[in-house]
């Protein structure tokens, strides 16, 4: 049987050479040497090949809007919260649609093949919430885009957005959001952290909030929220979201937080790149960076999984869709820089990413959807070192990006005519 695609000549993730073999949208075989016809071939010449890139937690109706109004003089959330308010009030359905498929064309030549992104449903037009839907039409032959229904400000703060977030998901929206520590009271986050996952439950549905993303120790929603997800039968389909209240909590209180997120099965997802921008701007020195505790949660079984969260947007002024970015920088803030932790850092923004979305079918065994893609460099922890480039992404069986790489040329006396960054 001729092939559709065949990649030759990769690396895998843990080491072994082998050859990947695709027809129609299915990996049928990874073995070295395969032999036999195909109609596309990619040579991947000793280069990584990956399963895709996969972001848990994003911005999508926000995203390339940078400067417009204005631009976040302040750099704290808060003012980008009002600044995003401002943003919605000049928003169309039109330029919501064309800046969220641009962005999915960087993530696409990035091998960023499957992303969870929030869209606001305090907007009585609900304008986000229809066009992001039709986005996730246009883009399910190459992307998987899970929508969450996120109240922006505030599941009971704002007057109309209970209703437009059930209105959210009956015009079916994946995911149960919501932002317990932007309600007016502790009292009504964690009353909204109650109701949401009510709701989840009854429909069957993930749920994913924005927690405790506060410098704040005493916003604990994160303990209401491990709480429900046990007493409502939620287990492996809840995740907290930045929790950077941890990062300034009594160590006391920890030591009894993590097992109750780790019993009850929570994902939890820091975003390194937008919390440590964010938090600490009440500071002056010793500045707080805000990033939650993650190498306590993994010792204690937490899967974690990290986020970009933002790019050109009213929180943050950078970004390129590259997840490489994110864990290059949550490994430093983390400070995860051992083999074991560095190579486990290119996991959470591949295969931990995609348990947290649960995503069918995920890797590179045979049977698994024909996802992946070829980055040039050796291992994942050169992939990390180098942000590598992405020499080739496939998605649902059809090659969608490629890109050549050239040396870098020299002209020093008495030195190589090029120069490659990579260990060999």
């Amino acid at each position: 049987m001729s092939l559709d695609v065949l990649v030759k000549g990769g690396v895998l993730p843990d080491g072994r050479q082998a050859d990947i073999a695709i027809q129609g949208d299915r990996i049928v075989d990874v073995a070295p040497g395969i032999s036999g016809g195909a109609g596309t071939v990619v040579d991947a010449g000793g280069c990584l090949v990956s399963p895709p890139f996969v972001d848990p937690h994003f911005h999508m109706d926000a995203t390339l809007s940078y400067g417009t109004p204005r631009i976040n003089a302040s750099g704290t959330l808060l003012e980008g919260i009002a600044l995003w308010g401002e943003l919605k009030e000049i928003l169309t359905h039109e330029a919501l649609v064309e800046r969220a498929l641009e962005y999915c064309d960087w993530a696409v030549s990035m091998g960023l093949l499957a992303i969870r992104t929030h869209v606001d449903t305090c907007d009585d037009r609900l304008l986000g919430v229809e066009a992001l839907i039709e986005v996730r039409e246009r883009v399910k032959d190459y992307i998987d885009l899970q929508l969450v229904a996120f109240p922006q400000d505030g599941f009971y703060r704002d007057p109309t957005a209970r209703a437009n977030t059930i209105r959210a998901l009956d015009m079916g929206v994946d995911v149960v959001g919501g932002i317990p520590h932007f309600e007016r009271t502790m009292a009504d986050g964690r009353r909204s952290v109650t109701e949401l996952c009510e709701i989840a439950a009854e429909r069957g549905l993930p749920v994913d909030l924005h927690c405790d993303e506060t410098d704040d120790p005493e916003s604990r929603h994160i303990e209401q929220l491990a709480y429900e997800t046990q007493r409502l039968g939620l287990q492996g389909r809840v995740a907290g979201s930045h929790l950077t209240s941890m990062h300034s909590m009594d160590n006391y209180y920890v030591s009894k937080l993590l097992p109750l997120i780790a019993e009850a099965e929570v994902s939890v997802i820091p975003n390194p790149l937008i919390n440590i921008v964010i938090q600490g701007r009440h500071d002056t020195y010793p500045k707080r960076r805000g990033l939650t505790r993650v190498p306590e949660m993994r010792a204690h079984g937490i899967r974690v999984g990290w986020g970009q969260d933002c790019v050109l947007d009213p929180w943050y002024s950078l970004g390129t869709a590259d997840m490489l970015d994110v864990a290059f920088m949550g490994l430093h803030v983390a400070q995860m820089t051992s083999p074991e932790d560095m190579a486990h850092c290119f996991r959470m923004v591949t295969e931990e990413n995609a348990a947290i979305m649960g995503l069918a079918d995920y890797g590179l065994q045979k049977g698994a959807v024909a996802s992946l893609v070829v980055l040039d460099a050796g291992n994942p922890i050169e992939a990390l070192r180098l942000r590598a480039d992405r020499r080739a992404v496939i998605a649902k069986g059809k090659v969608v990006a490629q890109r050549s790489t050239v040396p870098t040329a020299l002209s020093l006396p008495g030195r190589p005519a090029s120069v490659d960054r990579r260990v060999r």
